[in-house]
């Protein structure tokens, strides 16, 4: 795991899609992190161009959609507008 690494966090003010928000709450629950912590791993892996979730995650992920009604995808990233 190596050594502790010690930072400043800070409050942000990002505005996110509902169901897909639910979808990361619900994630970040079964693995029993903070939505912070979650989307910090995310970004973490995304910026070094790896995956952040494990096969197991990833079916989670698509369960999760469903029940949520996240019916879109990464074809969805630049096309979203507000309602």
């Amino acid at each position: 795991m190596g050594k502790k690494l010690e930072v400043e966090r800070i409050q942000t003010g990002v505005r996110m899609e509902k169901r897909m928000v639910k979808v990361l709450k619900g994630l970040a629950e079964y693995h029993d992190l903070g939505l912070g912590d979650l989307l910090e791993g995310i970004v973490l892996h995304a910026f070094e161009g790896k995956s952040p979730f494990s096969r197991k995650s990833q079916e989670l992920i698509k369960d999760l959609k469903k029940v949520y009604g996240m019916d879109y995808g990464t074809e969805a990233a630049h096309r979203m507008v507000d309602r």
